[in-house]
């Protein structure tokens, strides 16, 4: 089973935000952040899971995530998101990355365990740990998307 433990953080919401995810594979291990100069807690929650699904080379293993957000969690696993798609995500938050989720969503399969954030969870507070310090890590790219269609 491949486990992926995700968090996303934002200083300011919008404000500078990162990613942190962490995968495990068997004995296998590996560590994913990076950060933007503005964006929002629930992308870089969200974008996180991307990152640890577009990071898998083998299909057929079962997939569990784990992430303290409940804005991923429930959109997913309480089915949301398939109602967005069909009206084209009209009215909803971070369009660009749902439809670059729902692809690997059907592909991979993943199963949601929602984990209480700050709660001593080892892997969620190591994820948190990566998406702070990559929010803080200054010089940041732009998330493009985000900034190109801010109100």
């Amino acid at each position: 089973m491949i486990r992926i433990y995700t968090d996303g953080a934002a200083q300011g919401n919008p404000g500078p935000g990162g990613y942190g995810t962490i995968m495990k594979y068997g004995q296998h291990e590996k560590e994913f952040s990076a950060g933007f100069r503005l964006t929002t807690n629930n992308r870089m929650e969200l974008l996180a899971v991307i990152i640890g699904l577009e990071a898998i080379k083998k299909d057929g293993i079962p997939i569990t995530i784990y992430s303290d957000s409940k804005y991923v969690v429930d959109s997913i696993e309480k089915g949301w998101i398939w109602g967005w798609e069909k009206k084209n995500f009209a009215k909803k938050a971070n369009p660009d990355l749902w439809k670059r989720y729902i692809p690997l969503h059907k592909k991979f399969k993943p199963k949601f365990v929602w984990v209480k954030g700050h709660a001593g969870h080892p892997e969620n507070e190591r994820c948190d740990v990566l998406a702070v310090q990559a929010a803080q890590s200054g010089n940041l790219p732009a998330d493009s998307w985000f900034e190109m269609n801010m109100e």
